[in-house]
């Protein structure tokens, strides 16, 4: 387990799709392809099956379309908790690199630990890769200090300032569970009717507002998973850890009277599953 809770605790999630773009230069295919011409060539060249007709792609070849996170932050009263998304709920489509520098610096500034499932070989190196392609500068988020010990480092791989919950549980090979899999064991809501790989198809349709909801269930859903962590690793008391739990039923009671209907979903099955 980690060594240690920090006062600002930033649990995310990343949602990517393949990038047109980056196939026309990768694959030199001329700009009088269509998207679709572009993809299909992207997925074919990825090792594409009749059984998998999409297949992963290396994150280089994709961009950045949503970003979820819970921040949780110690106060003297407590903990306080806020659940955030880039773009908004309500924003049809907002810049890759605006994206990817307010989140990393964002967290560089608060120093804030980061926690995320399968976030050392997929989330952050997207994350790295497309600041490259944006020409997004983080240097808050980048600083790396002399000494270990001397301050946040969030390339140092053994750091735990940045906390991968896959490594830290999931085991190896056919023993390494997804995430769903892996909180639907917990009795905390895993997929919630979308997976990733509807994730294209809705941001090929416009729909931004249904990736941003997928991505702050899996956002929601990976924070439990480290509150069980918390608590498993003493970190946390029982009565914190209830608190904790109730200060997130809370806070989802909060966004969906402001307006965020889809939570309900969540807390209806996390209740459930309860």
């Amino acid at each position: 387990m980690y060594k240690f809770i920090t006062d600002n605790v930033v649990v995310f999630d990343v949602e990517w799709v393949p990038d047109p773009a980056s196939g026309r230069r990768i694959y030199k295919i001329p700009d009088t392809a269509s998207d679709d011409e572009v993809l299909d060539v992207m997925w074919r060249k990825g090792g594409a099956t009749p059984d998998d007709p999409r297949p992963y792609l290396k994150t280089v070849m994709c961009r950045v379309i949503s970003i979820a996170a819970l921040v949780r932050k110690r106060v003297k009263d407590g903990v306080t908790l806020k659940l955030i998304s880039l773009p908004g709920l309500n924003v049809s489509e907002q810049a890759e690199g605006e994206i990817i520098r307010q989140f990393l610096e964002a967290v560089g500034k608060q120093k804030a630990q980061i926690v995320g499932f399968n976030s050392s070989n997929a989330d952050l190196p997207i994350l790295y890769q497309r600041a490259l392609a944006n020409r997004v500068s983080a240097p808050t988020f980048c600083h790396r200090p002399d000494k270990p010990w001397e301050g946040v480092d969030y390339f140092n791989r053994y750091s735990d300032f940045s906390i991968d919950l896959k490594d830290l549980v999931g085991g190896y090979g056919k023993a390494m569970p997804s995430l769903h899999e892996l909180a639907s064991s917990l009795g905390i809501p895993g997929k919630m009717g979308i997976d990733g790989a509807d994730v294209i198809d809705l941001w090929r349709s416009g729909d931004i507002r249904k990736i941003v909801e997928y991505n702050q269930f899996d956002a929601l859903s990976t924070y439990l998973v480290w509150l069980r962590t918390a608590y498993f690793s003493g970190m946390l008391t029982e009565d914190e850890f209830v608190q904790e739990e109730h200060k997130l039923e809370t806070l989802l009671l909060q966004e969906i009277e402001s307006g965020s209907e889809h939570l309900a979903l969540f807390l209806d099955a996390w209740k459930a599953l309860r």
